[in-house]
């Protein structure tokens, strides 16, 4: 059942805001604040963004609670308590609930509204937005807050439609519980989501056999429950804490490098990431300052890394599949909890498909002419990251020209926040910004604040368009490839880069220059009366 909200699309916003996740609720907050009329269309049936969706068994944030919350409520940041290190779905999902209570924001959501196209009006200057519905708004400004991870990758495996059995999709998990005791199960991927979900599964399957193309790095969450003496001494310093987070590469304080690993022995280093192995969380991936730019430093990580999943998994040969061989880190860290003392279960086994291609048939999967029977199949896929909602959405900016269009060749903004074309239409955390290489709920308040704080000044000039300059697009586009290509992590093929996605363009797409330069260039931007945008 839908969350209570807008029973109807109004005519006429100053504002909409595409999504209702954490990105959306403060907008919706800001707006109201500052006075404007602004609505959010959400395609789920409640709040909570990535977190109302991902569902699947295991699904949990890989950023330690105490640090992936909200520092704009004050009040809640004290009231609220996180029962483990690292929060699982269901406590996200509440929480995310629980600021939408405390905002009384529902009312100015409209749930189970899917974008469907939108196209700028430059007589009007304002924008028209097309819902599933069938009704249309209109509005002076666009919001996109769609997230960066929010758009399931269908991979279209030959055969898929004469499975007889179940299928799932981690990004679209059912809202109900799903049983797998005494069943054959095939998961398909082993990212992120498969990372979570696997463990989970393997306690109730039959038997569960996992499709392998290209190995991932995992290092240990160590979760474990907060007791009330930690959360206390967290919430005593949070004050502190927020302040170290954004001056921190990621928006997350603690774990500082130790140094560089070209100053520091073999021995040194090793003994630094056995301790934060012990430590765990993905702050390993910070103990030297150079171990994402030199390839030297970055292969002791990886080998230390390979060395524990051999140390851990009992049969040599599936421990060398799981042992990746790319960068560690240019392909998105996981956090595990108990991901490879599940290959040491009898009923658990992991199949390579990086050499020949697999297939559905109505009794299973099908490689080399071999079939593995399974009565339901998972889906862990990974996601069209970054730019997948923002073109699913149909946006066409001035003289009709589709997003699509522009970004042609690969997605281009203005600090990930605006785009020249399309006047008045803001991204949160869009391509180019730092998003996914931060701590995003802290990240994401960066972007609303200066988002709103721009549509302010608009307003107490009398100014009714704003557009990102080409000029200023092609410099930060020009900035965010350069600090790519001194970066390890564009090293190789991932969803950084568009390369899981079939005929997407190739680029990377984040910006890996860290959180506090990229926060400073906004602000500059800002103190230069908006430097790099055209207003009227």
């Amino acid at each position: 059942m839908a969350d209570t909200g807008c029973r109807k699309v109004p005519k006429r916003a100053e504002i909409v805001i595409v999504g209702a996740g954490f990105a959306g609720m403060y907008l919706l907050k800001l707006m109201r604040d500052n006075g404007f009329d602004a609505v959010a269309l959400e395609q789920g049936g409640g709040v909570g963004g990535t977190w109302y969706w991902n569902r699947y068994p295991g699904a949990r944030c890989d950023i330690e609670s105490m640090q992936y919350s909200h520092k704009y409520l004050p009040e809640l940041e004290q009231q609220w308590n996180w029962s483990e290190r690292y929060a699982a779905q269901p406590e996200i999902l509440a929480y995310a609930n629980e600021i939408a209570d405390r905002l009384e924001i529902r009312s100015n959501i409209c749930f189970e509204r899917q974008v469907t196209a939108a196209h700028y009006d430059e007589a009007a200057q304002e924008w028209e937005i097309n819902c599933s519905t069938g009704e249309t708004v209109c509005a002076r400004f666009y919001i996109m807050a769609t997230g960066c991870l929010s758009v399931p990758n269908q991979v279209d495996f030959p055969g898929m439609a004469s499975f007889t059995g179940p299928t799932y999709q981690t990004g679209q998990w059912p809202h109900v519980p799903v049983d797998f005791t005494g069943q054959r199960v095939a998961v398909i991927g082993t990212g992120s989501s498969a990372i979570q979900s696997i463990p989970q599964i393997a306690k109730q399957a039959a038997e569960l056999t996992i499709f392998q193309r290209t190995p991932n790095y995992a290092v240990p969450a160590k979760n474990r429950a907060l007791d009330e003496a930690e959360r206390a001494e967290i919430k005593a310093q949070y004050a502190n804490l927020r302040r170290e987070q954004a001056e921190s590469f990621a928006n997350i304080a603690g774990g500082l490098p130790l140094g560089k690993a070209a100053d520091t022995t073999y021995e040194e280093q090793w003994d630094e990431y056995q301790r934060r192995w012990d430590e765990g969380g993905i702050l390993f991936n910070g103990a030297f300052r150079d171990a994402m730019f030199d390839k030297t430093a970055n292969e002791i990580a990886a080998k230390f890394v390979r060395a524990k999943i051999r140390e851990t998994v009992n049969d040599p040969a599936t421990a060398n599949l799981l042992c990746p061989t790319n960068t560690l880190g240019a392909k998105r860290l996981c956090v595990d909890i108990d991901y490879f003392e599940t290959y040491n279960l009898p009923h658990v086994h992991l199949v390579d498909i990086s050499k020949n291609p697999l297939s559905i048939t109505p009794e299973g999967l099908k490689m080399d002419g071999k079939t593995y029977e399974a009565d339901a199949i998972v889906y862990a896929t990974g996601f069209d990251a970054m730019t997948g909602a923002l073109l699913r959405a149909n946006i066409c900016g001035r003289k009709g020209k589709p997003l699509h269009d522009h970004w042609a060749e690969g997605p281009r903004t203005y600090l990930g926040l605006a785009i020249n074309g399309f006047p008045n239409l803001f991204t949160v955390t869009g391509p180019a910004s730092p998003s996914v290489f931060t701590n995003m709920l802290p990240t994401i308040e960066q972007h609303c604040e200066w988002i709103t704080d721009c549509i302010c000044t608009l307003r107490e000039k009398g100014q009714v368009e704003i557009e990102a300059e080409l000029d200023a697009e092609n410099s930060w586009m020009e900035h965010n490839r350069k600090v790519g290509e001194a970066h390890l992590r564009s090293s190789s093929a991932s969803w950084y880069t568009g390369e899981n996605i079939k005929g997407k363009p190739v680029g990377f797409m984040p910006y890996i220059g860290g959180f506090p330069k990229y926060r400073d260039k906004c602000e500059e931007v800002v103190s230069n009366g908006y430097h790099g945008f055209r207003t009227i």
